[in-house]
């Protein structure tokens, strides 16, 4: 598996691979956070989007890593890293490929010498509080919040 930055011809499937990683989670297409989802080429404008890919080039999943300054952090503090829509396409999950981009989430914030890393997420996305858990993240339930009315995100760090 590699993991690297997004190049445009990624961006189509990124964001169909988003949405399908998200379906279980919106409220269908209708969902506005769907376009958002889908909008790959603003994560990569607003933030940095990696991806994984398989060896034969097909991507596998990715993450918007939100340096400072990016519009897409949320959670995030003075000194702390944040990642966002970590997605793994339906078909390559169990293949390791979530937890190969939140390793590279944690290597790239250390390398720029952050002292933490912080992601929200919904109570419901329970797999990928596993992840982050094995990946030694707690509950910052000071840091919950809602972007809008009905959706509360909680929040996870990790000292890095």
């Amino acid at each position: 598996m590699l993991l690297r930055r997004a190049a445009p011809g990624d961006l189509e499937q990124v964001g169909r691979i988003t949405v399908a990683a998200y379906a279980g989670f919106v409220l269908g297409e209708d969902d506005p956070y769907v376009a958002r989802l889908r909008d790959a080429a603003r994560r990569d404008r607003e933030a940095e989007l990696w991806v994984a890919a398989d060896d034969d080039g097909t991507v596998l999943g990715s993450v918007t890593v939100c340096p400072p300054g990016s519009p897409w952090r949320e959670v995030s503090r003075e000194g702390e890293g944040e990642f966002r829509m970590l997605a793994v396409d339906p078909a390559a999950q169990g293949r390791g490929v979530g937890i190969a981009l939140v390793d590279l989430v944690l290597e790239r914030f250390r390398a720029d010498g952050a002292r933490a890393v912080v992601i929200s997420s919904l109570p419901e996305m329970t797999g990928a509080h596993r992840l982050y858990g094995r990946r030694g993240f707690t509950r910052l339930p000071d840091r919950d919040f809602s972007p809008v009315p009905d959706v509360h995100l909680l929040a996870f760090g990790r000292d890095l």
